[in-house]
């Protein structure tokens, strides 16, 4: 795909939607850290259903930590691994009083030190809550860059690489939400909606959906 095409594609995406974010609810980058934490392998609606019980008395690194594994693990038994999660949650919690005056750390290194925390959570974190341009590539993000050919790899990491390279700068800061956003809704994974698509005549997916 050349660029003229990739930057059209972005300049679409950014007039349907110019201001996306998360679908996850948090008030302070420790919340949106804990959510993001707790929604590997679940979706973005049932992180906020159980964040919505704990955040407003626990939503805290202190109040998260006093809580404990156990407490917090009965907030969020309807996500799964909640269990492992909770473990890592508290432990983030106690490692950001101690080392980090119960702030979240604004580098990648710093951020995949805390467990739990792999780059995929570092990246959402570093976009969403500090305004860096960062790719989190999730599966949504991977399916999308391969399948309209702006930014096709064979990992994650790959495709990250290439979509940090590729995607216009104006529109790198935003471009995650906007790629997450078109995964989870148009281009879905078992039969995309390419009738409904604003980009399919610039997507290079072959057998498109008809209409």
């Amino acid at each position: 795909m050349n660029a003229a095409k990739r930057r059209e594609i972005f300049a679409r995406l950014h007039a349907a939607n110019p201001t996306p974010t998360t679908e996850l609810e948090y008030d302070t980058p420790f919340q949106l850290l804990i959510a993001v934490l707790l929604s590997a392998q679940a979706t973005d609606k049932s992180v906020n259903i159980a964040t919505r019980k704990f955040f407003p008395q626990y939503g805290t690194p202190e109040a998260l930590a006093a809580l404990g594994e156990e407490g917090l693990a009965d907030y969020i038994k309807t996500i799964g691994l909640f269990r492992t999660k909770a473990k890592n949650a508290i432990a983030t919690s106690k490692i950001l009083i101690e080392q980090h005056a119960g702030q979240v750390p604004q580098t990648r290194e710093a951020l995949e030190a805390l467990p739990g925390v792999g780059r995929k959570t570092a990246n959402v974190v570093l976009n969403t809550a500090f305004g860096q341009a960062a790719m989190a590539v999730d599966t949504h993000i991977f399916r999308v860059s391969n399948r309209t050919g702006i930014a096709p790899g064979k990992n994650v990491l790959e495709v990250e690489l290439k979509l940090m390279k590729f995607v216009p700068q104006e529109y790198l800061l935003d471009a995650h939400h906007w790629l997450i956003l078109h995964g989870r809704y148009v281009c879905v994974a078992r039969k995309p909606k390419c009738p409904q698509c604003g980009i399919s005549d610039l997507c290079e997916f072959k057998p498109k959906t008809p209409a």
